[in-house]
């Protein structure tokens, strides 16, 4: 396994409903950061966040759409992670798709926790996801995903090296980012396993959405993060990386320690009255 790569964190605001264009700027970072293995995009990056009209925004994985951004990858040598509405035989899936260095298409990760009113536009995946990066094993999520920690934890079971979650995690919900944050460092903390997340920044279709981008280590460290506007941060990502704080003696391996699964007894009122 690889244990150093270049990272991009594209936190940029989409323009809404126009995927030629949004196309268009995946192409040019892809260009402008020519030197970063993983270049990684927001949710629906392509369409811009909407639940609506999305018979006209939903592309299929061997379209235009995607070969374009393929033969950007192909002439850049990255990979490249990016979220769109995916046409498949159901319906249409809230995907993050992977193209790799080659311009393969080595997945699409169809989100399994839908938020919201994405319930009735868009049909739920019934699967988690790794993706194989030049040796590196990288689990997908999307937005809401990062919520659920069991999640993570079956993606780090499976053997991911790697978390990578793509979201469009919005405003108005007060704190919510602030708490997407902290969940966003525990499940790189709870997991042993470093975590990129890359957020939708600005005013977008019907919501307003922070940013919030981030790298985590392992151990919970911030290595990098976004402001609240667009940004895209480049960072030199050392996955075997752990925190000085702590001695490495006293530091848990949560997979390996972990005890699943328990009984639960539920104590009984009546005897102990």
């Amino acid at each position: 396994m690889r244990n150093e790569m270049k990272v991009a964190l594209a936190q940029l605001s989409p323009a809404l409903r126009n995927t030629a264009e949004n196309v268009r700027t995946v192409r040019e970072v892809l260009a402008e950061h020519g030197d970063a293995d993983l270049v990684v995009f927001p949710e629906l990056f392509l369409s811009s966040y909407t639940v609506n009209g999305l018979d006209e925004l939903a592309l299929d994985l061997g379209g235009p759409e995607v070969e374009s951004v393929a033969q950007a990858a192909r002439e850049n040598s990255a990979t490249v992670i990016f979220g769109a509405p995916e046409r498949i035989g159901a319906g249409i899936a809230n995907s993050a798709i992977c193209v790799d260095q080659s311009g393969d298409v080595v997945g699409s990760y169809r989100k399994t926790h839908l938020f919201g009113d994405e319930r009735t536009a868009f049909v739920a995946g019934d699967e988690l996801l790794i993706v194989d990066i030049d040796g590196l094993k990288v689990g997908l999520m999307i937005c809401f995903d990062v919520e659920f920690p069991e999640v993570a934890r079956a993606l780090a079971l499976a053997g991911a090296d790697l978390l990578v979650t793509i979201s469009a995690n919005m405003e108005p919900f007060g704190r919510d980012h602030e708490v997407f944050s902290t969940v966003s460092t525990a499940r790189a903390l709870e997991n042993g396993v470093p975590h990129l997340y890359v957020n939708q920044v600005g005013r977008g279709e019907t919501f307003t959405f922070p940013g919030g981008t981030m790298a985590v280590s392992a151990d919970g460290d911030y290595l990098a993060v976004a402001g609240p506007a667009e940004e895209v941060i480049d960072y030199d990502l050392d996955l075997s990386a752990r925190s000085s704080a702590k001695p490495d003696e006293l530091k848990p391996n949560y997979l390996e320690e972990l005890r699943s699964p328990l009984p639960v007894a539920i104590a009984d009122q009546a005897k102990r009255e």
